[in-house]
This record gives C-alpha cells, sequence and structure tokens, in this order.
C-alpha cells in the first residue's frame, strides 16, 4: 500500500532537499541515469510524475485474448530468440507467460528488442492481437518495462504508475524510488494557502503527491492531478501579478504631455482611413502613456491589421513630449520594412532621416521641422554607424528602428521613454531587459502579429495590457487557400502562377528551410529554387532569396522584387516577417506540412494586401496517416481568422512548442495544459491576483514567496525587475 500522509514520524526520515543517494545503497547505481532524467534530490523524484497508468484490475488474462482485440496484458519474459531473413534482416520474438497462457512479442527488422529484454522481466504489453501458426501474437508492441527478476510486487493487482524512464534506469525502478521516498518524507510542506485550497476543495500537496504517483482509485488519481495542475498555473500567475503590481506601484514612469500637434497630423496625412480598432488601441496607447507609471502593453493584430501604424501614433507622442523612441525588430528584413513604413508615413509631416547635425529634437519640432528617424542594423557601418550613434545619445535623434543591435553597449539614449518591441517571443527575457535598460523605466509596446490564444495571454502574456485589432482595413481581401496533393493540382497551381503574371502580378515560391542557419536546408532550398527556375518557370524571371544571404544583397533582392524587376520570388522562411509587396497575389508552400499553424499563417500574410484576389497553395507532401499535419492543413483551408488558427495550434501543439516559451525564462508547465486547463488557469490568475491585491509583497506568506522564487529561478530578474 502507499505511504499514508497522516505519519509524520518514520523510521530513516529523509528532508525533500536530500539526494537520492540517502534513499538507500541500491539507489546509488541509479544516480547518473536520473540525473539525465532531472532527477537529483528526494524532491525532484516526487515530482516525476507519471505519464501514464495501468489499472491491474483491468487487465485481461492472456488464456482469454480473442484475435482482434486491443488489448492490455502484464506477463513474465520467458524467451527472447532472434531470428533472420534470407536479406539477414532480423526479426526479434519474445514470449510472454502469466500463469493462463503465452503471447508472442515481435519486431521485424529491429533488432534492439532482443538487448532491451531479458529472461524473468515483468512487462505491461498493449497492442491488438493477432495469430501466426496457431499462437496469439502483438506486432510492435507498445511495452513497459515494469521490474526484472527478483523485483518487489508490492503493487500487483492495483493502479500502477508508468514514470518516464531513460537510459540505465526503468519505469519499474523509478516506481519503487517514489515509493520508497514517500515512505520516508514525513509530510511535504504545503505553500498554498489554507484558505485557497478550501476554496478550491483541493487536496493537501503531500497527499495529492502520494495520489498523483499511487492513486487507490481514478478518483483519487484525478483529484490529485487538479491540484498539482492547480499549483502550476497559481505560481506563474502569482509570479506575473507580482510583478505587474511592483511595476506599476514602484516605478516612476514618464507622464508624456506632447507639446505639439504632431499625432494629429500624423492620422490626417495617412493615405488610408484608420479601422475602429486601430483608433480605439491608439486611444488606449494615449491614455497609458499620459499616466506617470510606466506602459506594458501588448499590441495582438492579425497579419496586415495595421499594427505599425498605432506604434508610430505612440513614437510620435513621445518624440512630441521632448524624448525618444526605439523600435526594435527580430530580424533585419522586418526592421528594413518598418523603416520604410516610416519613411513613407512620417514623410508627409515633415518627418527625415537623421542630419548630419541636429540642435535637438524640441527645438527642432516646435519649430514646425518633422521627426528625426535613423536605421540601426548590423549592415549600418562606418561613419554611418556613427552618426546613427551620435544622434541616439546627444537626443538629435527621435526615433530609431532597429534589430538587437540596439541592446549593444554601444548604443545609448539622451532619454528613451518608449520602447517598442515587435514579435516579442523572437527575442529572450534578457534582450528585452537590456532595450528597457537604455532608458530611464519606458513606456514598452509590444506588437505580435500572431494571435495568442485567450489562456496564454492569461499566463504568460498576463502582467500585460492588451489591445486587440480585430479589422482589416478597407479594401482588403481574404485570401483563398487550397490544399494540394496531386501531381495534377500541382500543374494547375503552377499554372495559376503564370496566369497572374501575366495579368502583371507577382508570387512567392516558400521552400522549407525551417532553420535559416542549417546550411543543409538552405542548400536544398537553393536546389528547388534551380528545378522551379529551370524546370518549372523558365520563362519567367525569378529572384532567390534565403536567410544565410549578406544583409545588403537580401535589401537589393526584396528591393529589386517590389521594384517589379522579379515575377517570382522564391525564397525560405525569411519573407515570414516583414516583406510587403502589395502586388503579390500568389504563394505556393512547398512541404506545408513541415509548419506549424502560426508559421504558416504569416507566411500567408505576405499575400492579400491589396485590392486584387490572392491565393495561398499549401503542397502537402505527408503521409496519409500524418493526421496532424492534415489538421494544421486543413484548419488553413477553412479559416482566415488568426485567433481561431491561434487556438487550434494550441489544441494541437500544446503551449510547450509556441512561442519559444522557454526562450521566456518563466516556469514551465509540466502538468497544466492551456489548451484543456482553461477553468483551472481562471480560478488560478483569480486567486494569486487577489492574494497580491491584499498582500503585494508577500510578506505575510513567507513559504509562499520561497516557493514563487524557487520556480521563477531562471527568471529571476524579470520577477524583481522594474
Amino acid at each position: 500500500m502507499p505511504p499514508d500522509a497522516s505519519r509524520p514520524r518514520v523510521s530513516g526520515a529523509l528532508v525533500p532537499s536530500a539526494s537520492v543517494e540517502a534513499l538507500g545503497g541500491w539507489a546509488r547505481r541509479y544516480v547518473k541515469p536520473l540525473a539525465s532524467l532531472g532527477v537529483e534530490t528526494v524532491a525532484d523524484l516526487l515530482h516525476h510524475y507519471p505519464r501514464r497508468y495501468i489499472d491491474r484490475s483491468k487487465v485481461t488474462k492472456m488464456g482469454d485474448l480473442r484475435i482482434g482485440q486491443e488489448a492490455t496484458v502484464i506477463g513474465t519474459v520467458r524467451r527472447i530468440r532472434t531470428q533472420y531473413t534470407r536479406r539477414r534482416q532480423p526479426i526479434v520474438t519474445v514470449t510472454v507467460f502469466d500463469g493462463t497462457g503465452y503471447l508472442d512479442l515481435s519486431w521485424f527488422n529491429q533488432s534492439w528488442p532482443a538487448r532491451r529484454h531479458r529472461e524473468g522481466q515483468e512487462v505491461a504489453v498493449s497492442g491488438k492481437v493477432s495469430a501466426f501458426r496457431g499462437r496469439p501474437r502483438v506486432q510492435n508492441p507498445a511495452v513497459e518495462i515494469l521490474g526484472g527478476a527478483g523485483a518487489d510486487q508490492v503493487h500487483t493487482g492495483r493502479i500502477v504508475p508508468v514514470h518516464p524512464a531513460g537510459e540505465g534506469v526503468s519505469t519499474g525502478v523509478i516506481r519503487r524510488l517514489v515509493h520508497e521516498a514517500l515512505r520516508r518524507v514525513p509530510l511535504l510542506a504545503d505553500p498554498i494557502p489554507e484558505d485557497v485550497r478550501h476554496r478550491r476543495d483541493l487536496p493537501p500537496l503531500h497527499q495529492a503527491v502520494r495520489d498523483v504517483h499511487f492513486p487507490e482509485t481514478d478518483e483519487d488519481q484525478v483529484r490529485a492531478l487538479e491540484r498539482l495542475k492547480f499549483d502550476e498555473l497559481f505560481f506563474l500567475e502569482l509570479g506575473v501579478a507580482f510583478r505587474k503590481h511592483r511595476v506599476e506601484a514602484e516605478t516612476d514612469g514618464v507622464a508624456h504631455v506632447p507639446a505639439t500637434d504632431l499625432v494629429p497630423r500624423f492620422i490626417d496625412a495617412l493615405p488610408f482611413e484608420p479601422t475602429r480598432a486601430q483608433r480605439r488601441a491608439m486611444d488606449e496607447v494615449a491614455a497609458d502613456m499620459a499616466r506617470a507609471r510606466p506602459m506594458n502593453r501588448l499590441l495582438q493584430g492579425d497579419v496586415g491589421s495595421g499594427k505599425t501604424v498605432v506604434a508610430l501614433s505612440a513614437c510620435l507622442i513621445a518624440a512630441g513630449s521632448g524624448h525618444q523612441a526605439a523600435i526594435m525588430a527580430p530580424t533585419e528584413v522586418l526592421a528594413g520594412q518598418h523603416f520604410r513604413t516610416v519613411e513613407s508615413l512620417l514623410g508627409p509631416i515633415g518627418g527625415r532621416r537623421l542630419r548630419p547635425t541636429n540642435d535637438g529634437p524640441q527645438a527642432s519640432l516646435l519649430e514646425g521641422d518633422g521627426p528625426h528617424y535613423a536605421l540601426l542594423t548590423s549592415a549600418v557601418t562606418g561613419k554611418e554607424r556613427e552618426r546613427v550613434l551620435e544622434g541616439a545619445a546627444s537626443g538629435g535623434l527621435d526615433l530609431l528602428v532597429g534589430t538587437h543591435a540596439l541592446v549593444q553597449e554601444a548604443v545609448e539614449f539622451a532619454d528613451l521613454s518608449l520602447v517598442v518591441v515587435d514579435e516579442q517571443h523572437r527575442f529572450g527575457l534578457h534582450q528585452r531587459i537590456a532595450l528597457k535598460e537604455k532608458g530611464a523605466s519606458p513606456d514598452v509596446l509590444i506588437m505580435t502579429a500572431t494571435p495568442i490564444p485567450r489562456t496564454l495571454a492569461l499566463t504568460y502574456y498576463g502582467d500585460l495590457d492588451v489591445s486587440v485589432l480585430d479589422e482589416l482595413p478597407a479594401g482588403r481581401r481574404p485570401v483563398r487557400t487550397r490544399v494540394v496533393r496531386t501531381a495534377a493540382d500541382r500543374r494547375k497551381a503552377y499554372d495559376l502562377v503564370r496566369e497572374q503574371v501575366r495579368q502583371g502580378r507577382q508570387a512567392f515560391v516558400v521552400c522549407a528551410a525551417i532553420d535559416e542557419e542549417n546550411r543543409l536546408e538552405v542548400r536544398a532550398a537553393e536546389k528547388e529554387a534551380e528545378r522551379l527556375r529551370t524546370e518549372v518557370f523558365p520563362d519567367l524571371r525569378i529572384a532567390l532569396l534565403h536567410g544565410r544571404m549578406r544583409p545588403k544583397e537580401k535589401e537589393a533582392r526584396m528591393e529589386a522584387v517590389r521594384a517589379g524587376q522579379a515575377d517570382v520570388l522564391i525564397s525560405t522562411t525569411v519573407i515570414e516577417v516583414g516583406v510587403d509587396v502589395p502586388n503579390a497575389t500568389v504563394m505556393l508552400v512547398e512541404n506545408a506540412e513541415r509548419f506549424g499553424l502560426a508559421q504558416l499563417h504569416q507566411l500567408r500574410g505576405r499575400i492579400g494586401r491589396s485590392e486584387h484576389e490572392s491565393t495561398c497553395v499549401l503542397f502537402d507532401e505527408s503521409a496519409p496517416e500524418n493526421e496532424d499535419a492534415r489538421q494544421r492543413l486543413g484548419a488553413m483551408a477553412r479559416t482566415t481568422d488568426g485567433f481561431e488558427l491561434a487556438d487550434e495550434d494550441l489544441r494541437l501543439r500544446g503551449e510547450g512548442t509556441l512561442f519559444d516559451i522557454r526562450q521566456s525564462g518563466l516556469p514551465d508547465l509540466r502538468l497544466a495544459r492551456l489548451a484543456e486547463d482553461t477553468d483551472l488557469v481562471r480560478r488560478a490568475r483569480e486567486d494569486a491576483f487577489a492574494l497580491i491585491a491584499s498582500d503585494p509583497e508577500l510578506a505575510g506568506h513567507s513559504e509562499l514567496r520561497a516557493e514563487m522564487e524557487r520556480r521563477f529561478a531562471d527568471s529571476i530578474d524579470w520577477l524583481f525587475h522594474s
């Protein structure tokens, strides 16, 4: 039976911080294999949760197996044999016995099962039963090694945990170690306040940890899992609430009071009418910037919704108030696109590139001059770079657009009061903090064209206020999307490109070099580009673009495309963000099954940027059984709503792979799943924010604060940074 949580005194009691070696001499041989799984202490072991369970009370006896049945059986390995075909391909057969009958497990052309199994092992086997030479057999079964010869049988006849195992340590060994740890740890301290536990009807932590490993019933396991998920979400929200309150209450920001009419002039001069959503977002940003506390706002907007206009209005508020602004983009292509937008939209109100000499922004603006701006990337060198750095440091520069080059030590600002970060999930936490530190508690506006599911926004972006651009500008037409799987349909897609070029339009062809730093992938993209150039579109003008090109070469290629000097741009995903060619009306995506939904949505957003009808064709080379790829591409064909796609992406992939969350530095979610646990997210957020409202420094909850800091160890700067 599992240990009883009510017994505080145990012989050989251990503290959770003790090494796993303290569990006994037999545990020492597993120290290294456990460390490879991230398990070094008793606490690590107790939080190494099962990935599934086997209910031995529901296991089928081998003597009762029927052909065609999907079943789980438990037995002991009796024999292992390897035979070879005429082509010397191995066939491994492992025979297991449970006292009522025998079952053969077979693997074709795989030799590893012969090395993994040995006689006397206890195994759990799942699979579909077939027959071979009159004997029941399961081909390529799912097998869990539960124990070896002489292993303990203490959990026979009950729900058995199956823990993640690794090289040199089986799930059976881990189960025994966890059982011993629970027996010898008297009682786990529970950091969640008692009133929260009572209000949410949560079991004590020690009981939850015991029941998640060794539940007596399915109900015990469900309650334990909900408690541990709540803990993960509660501490994540607690850190978010702690930081939000700290920044708002303790940091003096800049209360922007524009001394000019730059913003009204800017809006009047726009070549289009701003959408209601844009005007609403501009009002929200202006209200934030007028307050004497730092703005921390997230601007969400689908591809083409006009986020840059909102960001520029904020930059003009900063400049008109006598301060400076900076826009940081993740790539040189996107930084260059932002800079061209700055030039085109600020030109009508007198904006200009940085002049050789300046008397400061306040004087020039009051004289009716427009804001001065500049671009800073790795491609800006020599005297031009010196001028830009001098302009930022002297105050002669009102707006600096750039890449991560903005956070370099040499870059100094005279008075930076606004930081705009585009696609922040592409930057590390320390890069974002480094840019903020260029000013004295500047306002921060974060832009993303990757729609964020609500549950994700409430957790990983929960310290931010949110503005949403949910309208497309007038004249934009939704992009039609087709999924192509046959050679005939592929030829039709190529014909569509030729037809659009005949009408004076342009096209993109995206090759699947997902990692721009991978030479082999980029080389494959170059090879595909050559095939398209010579075999498919020999009659068209072709340009090639990929991430390993020099910045000036990339810019020259893009400028040629924008100028209409190329009919088709063959590119890797370097065009995912920042490429604006309104004349492009067709996009072909090779190997679309290799991309995630967010990336496909970003790519598709490169077309449909004019009044002309546009089409995105997704070439699917996946196997018919690749259900995930079929669902992703089906969702792309079904809707152009970025928020609907974001929810679908969260459901399909989980939050761990979305938006590079690991890069955020915030705690991982090991059990909770945002796509499935939305109600739990809401409850955890309510409780965490209410607690911080009543005790902002957690002075009356020392254990809770210590646990929060432990969980935020990788982002402690973020937690306490003002």
